[in-house]
């Protein structure tokens, strides 16, 4: 069956979005668009509800970053490590990591700092106008406490506040007893600490249905099912959509599609080189409360954040193919590093049906795309955000929201380009 909507409505243009496009729909809706987001799946399980619910204008340093891969080759050979890479002849890993290796630099550390700042900045002030608009999703504004147990990582850390103060983000380093005044019901056992003051953090489940619930309401048509599975273009434009048997066609299109965007983008004639960074977290009830402010353990790598009576503990980052196995060496590498910082903290092992991972689309300099494709002027790309999607979804949904509007954007997204 076919389906076709008019080319134009009189309060704008219709857009279709691939499957991670809810954050961005919001956006369009308010602008007068008409928005159909197509998810091949059911839309409840992505990376925008297994996250750490963190926002983060503390993350201006990219994953491309100096030290990053002399730290990564030590991590390969541990089973439990935060960070692996598998190893492959895989002509698009090939060509990442040659990219990566080009930008694990001090000079593009220095340039990323500001373009990352400021969409951080700009997404949070959005949470704090969703939060007026939506169902409580559990906004809090207490920062993250960074811990460490180890001088050279409080040496780090320390870099990492200098920074950040010339960026002008508000953070301040803390003792082990100052650690312990903001966490007074937990026993600690780290060096210190770096409270990330200009950071909050949000219940993504809460979240994502609330966003759901409130697109509907206005109207986004949200197409559960279908997958892309070819594009029919000119030498300019995209004409349609094909998903089996049905066509979609529009005045815009936009590519959200998270790790499997190159795939996507491909049938469109465009390039995006991302890898899938996985990453696992899991749930456990915490009905005592006795963590109040979300933390990151900054050897282990591991996040931990309060939501809705439980605790959400997660992290590591396997750049492989998309694969549905589930490492457990690596989920207990997350178990076994928490009790070294919360002695009180003492997760179990999950089940296997407990524990979630998603893939993170990870770019080769640690920067997202956002913007207008090279080779289609009416498709926009929104993808690679490795592992601060949700964090940086809203100011990236307003910004593709301006591109197609044709408005300034509200802020520079010339190093965030598809090309470079």
């Amino acid at each position: 069956m076919n389906y076709r909507l008019n080319k134009k409505n009189v309060e704008g243009y219709n857009y279709w979005s691939w499957n991670s496009g809810v954050k961005f729909s919001l956006l369009f809706a308010k602008k007068g668009h008409k928005v159909t987001i197509l998810d091949k799946e059911d839309a409840l399980d992505n990376c925008s509800y297994g996250n750490a619910g963190m926002i983060v204008p503390s993350h201006f340093v990219p994953l491309a970053a100096p030290g990053m891969i002399k730290q990564g080759i030590r991590w390969m050979f541990n089973s439990k490590s935060p960070f692996y890479v598998r190893p492959s002849l895989d002509s698009n890993l090939i060509n990442w990591g040659l990219k990566f290796v080009r930008h694990a630099t001090t000079k593009h550390l220095d340039k990323s700092a500001i373009p990352l700042r400021d969409l951080s900045l700009l997404s949070k002030s959005l949470y704090d106008e969703l939060a007026k608009e939506l169902d409580y999703f559990e906004l809090n504004h207490k920062g993250i406490l960074a811990f460490y147990k180890t001088e050279k990582a409080a040496e780090e850390e320390a870099h990492l506040v200098g920074k950040a103060l010339e960026l002008g983000l508000e953070m301040t380093i803390l003792d082990a007893d100052e650690c312990k005044k903001l966490q007074p019901d937990l026993k600690l056992d780290v060096l210190g600490a770096v409270h990330y003051r200009c950071d909050a953090h949000l219940y993504p489940g809460k979240l994502m249905n609330a966003l759901y619930k409130y697109l509907l309401q206005v109207g986004v048509e949200i197409v559960k099912g279908p997958e892309v599975d070819r594009i029919e273009t000119d030498n300019k434009r995209i004409l349609k959509v094909f998903t089996g048997n049905q066509v979609w066609e529009a005045d815009h299109y936009v590519i959200a599609t998270g790790s499997w965007s190159p795939a996507v983008a491909k049938m469109a004639g465009e390039k995006i080189l991302l890898m899938p960074g996985k990453g696992y977290s899991f749930m456990e009830p915490e009905p005592q409360q006795r963590l109040t402010v979300p933390a990151l353990l900054c050897e282990a790598r591991v996040a931990i954040t309060p939501m809705n009576d439980s605790i959400r503990y997660g992290g590591t980052m396997e750049l492989d193919k998309i694969n549905t196995k589930v490492n457990m060496n690596r989920v207990k590498g997350i178990v076994d590093a928490v009790p070294n910082y919360f002695p009180d903290l003492k997760p179990s092992i999950p089940l296997l049906k407990d524990i979630w991972y998603g893939f993170r689309p990870a770019s080769p300099d640690g920067l997202p795309y956002i913007g207008k494709s090279v080779k289609k002027n009416n498709l926009v790309i929104a993808t690679g955000h490795g592992m601060m999607g949700l964090s940086l979804g809203p100011a990236t949904g307003l910004l593709v929201s301006q591109i197609i509007s044709d408005e300034k954007p509200e802020i520079d997204i010339l190093p965030f380009v598809v090309s470079r």
